[in-house]
């Protein structure tokens, strides 16, 4: 897969708006986070950085590789340029919205490491016996000249399936 394209501002998770001002931005479960705007395309980059770490994203999906930790990177992120209430307050649900998306990556890890397909192969595997069994028992009553099945019970189609199925 050949690597992605970097924007015009030459990182990745960076745009540039008309006022020539840096957006930071990144991508998690389908949503598009804004991190700020920035001076400069390096803060930017810096900030994106930072939460690529906290999403626990690879090395070459990081602007600047040199970055060895969270700590580090959070070190080195700006904080961006808060102007009036209303930039807190976006700032506030930007971060809040990171928290969530941080969270739901972190229990996506747990889910695939608990192996998913062991427990639905588990439940086929339980399905199958209690369709043996239910057989079973529908041909021991078949058997038994004493049973207490009316002649309409539906646990009988469990004998005519099986019968039906061997029959093919």
């Amino acid at each position: 897969m050949p690597p992605r394209r970097r924007g015009a501002s030459g990182f990745r998770g960076v745009r540039v708006r008309p006022s020539g001002r840096f957006t930071a931005e990144i991508r998690a479960g389908g949503f598009r986070l804004t991190l700020g705007t920035y001076n400069t395309p390096e803060e930017a980059a810096r900030a994106y950085d930072a939460v690529a770490w906290r999403f626990r994203r690879p090395g070459h999906d990081m602007n600047f590789p040199d970055v060895e930790s969270l700590e580090e990177a959070e070190f080195l992120a700006p904080p961006p340029c808060l102007v009036d209430d209303e930039d807190r307050r976006r700032h506030r649900q930007v971060q809040r919205r990171i928290a969530i998306a941080e969270r739901d990556e972190q229990l996506m890890r747990q889910w695939r490491a608990h192996s998913p397909d062991a427990f639905f192969a588990n439940l086929r595997a339980q399905r199958r016996s209690n369709r043996r069994h239910r057989r079973a028992v529908a041909a021991f009553e078949l058997e038994n000249p004493n049973t207490t099945w009316t002649e309409n019970d539906p646990r009988w189609d469990d004998i005519w399936t099986e019968t039906t199925s061997d029959d093919e």
